[in-house]
């Protein structure tokens, strides 16, 4: 049940809605651009992380290969790195108030997913 309280707040107040969006709309860029279809597929995987985040985690993905290696460092030369930044600053900001500090804790949880997303799945946790 506080999993649910926290990610409706989360949706609300923590800017749930608007991560999502932003990430949407790179996925539709990425899918548009046919080439970056994987980067797009990431993308997408990570606005329904950032949609909800509480009682979720991120894990490798079994069977993930060179491929995605490959194309992670591609995504942390022109997006990762902004994007991890971004959510650090965003959690920096937000444990500063005591109300914040779990919406500051889900910004960090989504740093390594944004700095490195391909070969990875969000599951939840039991």
């Amino acid at each position: 049940m506080i999993r649910f309280v926290l990610n409706v707040l989360w949706l609300v107040f923590g800017g749930g809605i608007v991560l999502a969006v932003g990430y949407g709309i790179a996925a539709l860029i990425c899918f548009v651009l046919v080439i970056t279809i994987p980067f797009g597929v990431a993308s997408l995987r990570l606005a329904v992380y950032s949609l909800w985040p509480f009682g979720r985690t991120v894990v490798p993905k079994p069977g993930a290969g060179v491929g995605s290696g490959l194309a992670n460092i591609l995504w942390v030369v022109l997006a990762g790195w902004w994007l991890a930044l971004s959510h650090i600053l965003a959690g920096i900001a937000l444990c500063v108030t005591i109300i914040g500090i779990p919406f500051g804790i889900a910004n960090f949880k989504l740093v390594p997913a944004a700095f490195w997303p391909l070969g990875r799945d969000v599951v939840d946790v039991p």
